[in-house]
């Protein structure tokens, strides 16, 4: 430590921020492994309708679920006609009672309480379909679009959406997908939504980017934005011996102590530099501990205003897949891995990816039929019988 000082120091703290990352990934993917998987071949049956687009020069916000998105809601509702907005599925709620609508919602949860976000979401659309602004092109006419990794928990009521489907770049995606001849745009997973919403703005746009509720931090009691699909739990659990104040403060506790936000932080600070690596074009719209605050308080400035309203059918368009019955989707879809892993080149690799989303203790590669067993639901058998 004498001789290379601070650089020591620094490698000391990458490595222990890098051991950290790890064991929470090993944690996350024991625990949801399993899920994600099953997810994404349930899932295949939602995508009939997929989205290709060309790179805009529009600026993009990106809205999360933090309570620093209220101070932001008002400049947001003034920009939307000209920026195109990415809203984290749990942040559409609050989006949606400033009269805010997002152009693209983000789902990446395999969690069972991300249903709540997205069921929230598709209400939010059933109530703006009597409602569309024609500026804004044809595209607003549908139910919107979902940028989704396939292994998120995903309601039957997004089957009429039009879909951006995320993959994680893994073989086992990818061969799945390509036997749908489903086209993906190839996000790494992040752990956090919020991350892959940032990084799908980068690819859309060759603009700047304005982040909103992102706060990368708790400091209060107050962990999200209101309205929040989950005030309902807790307003409807509460009782003189667990106030909502009580859940609040306890929510709010068991976060800290996770250190999660940390982990987020110390990652968006690393990608930061990359990001604005040949020009300054990450930002934020309210205080935060890692991006530079936006300049501007009612408009963007004037190099990235845009010359025109915005009109998503100059940038999307919607390809048809056409319709099957689930469990057609979900046999096609385990059809297509298991020929995979008769190929020999993909055959080890997806063996390896598999393996430690199924079996989390497992100490030796899971073999093919290992593998097929797990992904082979239940449920799709019974569906499956009844044909």
């Amino acid at each position: 430590m004498n001789f290379y000082g601070e650089a020591y120091l620094k490698l000391l703290s990458k490595t222990v921020e890098f051991l950290k990352r790890t064991s929470a990934g090993k944690r996350t993917t024991a625990a949801f492994g399993k899920r994600w998987v099953r997810n994404f071949f349930k899932n295949l049956c939602f995508v009939n309708k997929t989205i290709l687009f060309k790179q805009t020069s529009l600026p993009v916000i990106v809205t999360g679920s933090g309570p620093s998105l209220e101070h932001a809601l008002p400049v947001i509702a003034n920009l939307q006609n000209s920026c195109l907005i990415i809203a984290a599925a749990s942040s559409v709620m609050a989006l949606n009672a400033h009269g805010i609508k997002a152009d693209i919602v983000i789902t990446t949860d395999g969690g069972s309480w991300a249903l709540k976000h997205m069921i929230g979401v598709t209400r939010c659309n059933a109530v703006r379909q009597n409602s569309v602004d024609p500026r804004r092109g044809t595209f607003l006419n549908q139910d919107g679009i979902i940028a989704a990794n396939l292994c998120a928990a995903l309601p039957s009521q997004v089957k009429n959406s039009q879909f951006l489907v995320i993959s994680d770049g893994s073989f086992w995606q990818s061969a799945a997908l390509h036997a749908f001849s489903i086209p993906s745009v190839i996000i790494p997973q992040r752990g956090t939504v919020t991350a892959t919403a940032a990084e799908l703005a980068m690819i859309l746009s060759n603009g700047s980017v304005y982040l909103a509720g992102m706060d990368l931090s708790n400091n209060d009691i107050r962990t999200h934005v209101k309205p929040y699909a989950f005030d309902g739990i807790f307003s409807g659990e509460a009782n003189r011996f667990l106030p909502v104040y009580t859940a609040c403060f306890t929510r709010s506790g068991l976060l800290k102590e996770g250190g999660s936000m940390n982990i987020y932080a110390e990652w968006f600070k690393d990608q930061s530099s990359l990001w604005n690596k040949d020009k300054e074009r990450i930002f934020s719209l309210t205080e935060n501990k890692v991006f530079k605050k936006a300049a501007f308080t009612s408009k963007f400035p004037p190099q990235e205003t845009p010359s025109k309203t915005k009109n998503l059918d100059e940038i999307f368009s919607a390809v048809s897949l056409g319709e099957e019955d689930y469990a057609r989707f979900y046999q096609r879809g385990i059809d297509a891995i298991a020929s995979a892993m008769n190929d020999p080149k993909f055959a080890d690799n997806i063996k390896k990816e598999l393996t430690s989303l199924l079996f989390a203790d497992a100490k030796n590669e899971a073999t093919k039929d290992e593998i097929l067993r797990e992904i082979t639901t239940k449920e799709h058998i019974t569906m499956r019988n009844l044909k």
